[in-house]
């Protein structure tokens, strides 16, 4: 516990040693590692071997929600927090929103019967992986949150290059001579990838506005 002044009022500032919090956001972004890795070998899949791998990367999902709920009964149960409860259940909802994004994609790619994934896509699941483990090792860091620049500034340049990959994307669908609705299944599904990375994105923002309020 810290005494601090501010214009000449005393306030009590508990630091909390515990690391509760930490572990289970941790436990959130490593299973996003995992769900990138099923993500991978989805896209590479033969459309005929995707349901399976769709079904696992469900699991994982769900287990991401298991993970939330626990994030909120602590936080609902705590006195004391790390640092602002807003903060803890926005950067559990960011990590939660990467999950459902790449949930959605695989369903989609299933439920569509869509058939090879457009070039590119595996480079745009090669970054949302990066994001995933950067994420995943960052996120013990936020007992000492300044440390953590370098992981928000390469989340940063992550995102856009996943755009730029996106775009190309974009580009080769539509493509004179393509299939209309096909297009606009593959981009459905191809997007749930981009939305994935922005969302990485947003994780990064909420730890670095943490950093902000705690430096």
């Amino acid at each position: 516990m810290a005494v601090a002044s501010t214009k000449g009022r005393l306030f009590m500032r508990f630091t909390p040693r515990g690391t509760r919090f930490f572990d289970l956001l941790t436990d959130a972004a490593r299973n996003l590692v995992t769900a990138t890795a099923v993500l991978h070998d989805l896209v590479a899949a033969e459309p005929a071997d995707r349901e399976p791998l769709a079904k696992r990367l469900h699991e994982v999902e769900h287990h991401g929600d298991e993970l939330m709920h626990t994030i909120m009964v602590e936080l609902n149960s705590s006195f004391v927090t790390p640092f602002d409860r807003e903060d803890i259940q926005a950067l559990a909802g960011k990590i939660d929103d990467a999950l459902d994004f790449m949930d959605t994609a695989a369903d989609l790619a299933v439920l569509y019967r869509l058939g090879a994934f457009p070039p590119g896509t595996d480079l745009l699941v090669r970054v949302l992986s990066r994001c995933a483990e950067l994420t995943a090792t960052s996120m013990p860091g936020l007992a000492k949150v300044g440390d953590l620049e370098p992981y928000w500034i390469e989340i940063n340049e992550l995102e856009n290059e996943a755009d730029r990959i996106y775009r190309r994307i974009l580009a080769h669908l539509f493509e004179p001579g393509g299939d209309a609705l096909e297009v606009l299944k593959t981009k459905e599904v191809v997007e749930q990838f981009e939305l994935a990375a922005d969302a990485f994105e947003h994780v990064a923002d909420v730890v670095q506005t943490i950093a902000v309020k705690e430096s």
